[in-house]
């Protein structure tokens, strides 16, 4: 019998090969030791992101034994850091299990639309400045496009709902400071009907940004 070989095969990441890690190991204690000769000292949050990468997918910061129950084949998978930030391995991780989430058990194959905000200037600046109130302005902002959805589909906001995903993100393409909002809407509100289950009522996209 033809035996089709499995393309998915596990296989260690190796992060000390990688450039990044490479320019990392080898400058960031120098980076640190120079900010100390002036008196500086990075803030400890960045400081903790920078050690966990240095340990993220090495065998000696600790490893799970994983064996074959049919085969008894083992593999050694080491800890990962689980970071937010700069970690490729991780954030890639992140990246794929977020997008499982919000396809599988968040949208669940409604029609969506993306919503991109950007701020003037001075309110990038004052934003950045005062971090606390950018879920104050994202709040202001999803109501108004909610209701404004809501009320396309023919309802109130008593009468119906509709969903979204919002994401902050604070730079440009430049890496320059750019806070601005991605947000997913529904392109449609849910209401109740009248045998106790709910109904989707899709908008005229043609109008929906209007």
């Amino acid at each position: 019998m033809l035996q089709v070989p499995n393309k998915h095969k596990y296989q260690r990441h190796l992060p000390e090969q990688t450039l990044l890690y490479q320019l990392v190991e080898r400058h960031y204690p120098d980076f640190q030791e120079h900010l100390s000769y002036q008196g500086k000292s990075l803030p400890y949050h960045v400081q903790k992101e920078f050690d966990e990468f240095l340990k993220c997918g090495r065998l000696e910061n600790g490893f799970l034994r994983v064996v074959c129950g049919d085969c008894k084949h083992e593999k050694l998978v080491a800890f990962s850091c689980k970071r937010r930030r700069f970690c490729p391995s991780c954030g890639a991780r992140r990246m794929a299990e977020s997008a499982a989430l919000l396809v599988d058990d968040v949208l669940r194959g409604y029609p969506i639309r993306q919503w991109v905000l950007s701020l003037p200037i001075p309110l990038r600046l004052l934003l950045a400045r005062n971090p606390s109130e950018l879920s104050k302005v994202m709040q202001i902002i999803h109501r108004d496009i909610s209701t404004h959805i809501i009320n396309k589909a023919g309802f109130t906001n008593k009468q119906a709902k509709t969903g979204a995903v919002n994401l902050i993100q604070r730079f440009g393409s430049a890496l320059n400071l750019n806070i601005h909002f991605h947000m997913l809407f529904l392109e449609g509100a849910i209401s109740e009907n009248s045998w106790g289950g709910t109904t989707f009522t899709r908008i005229n996209t043609q109008r929906a940004g209007t």
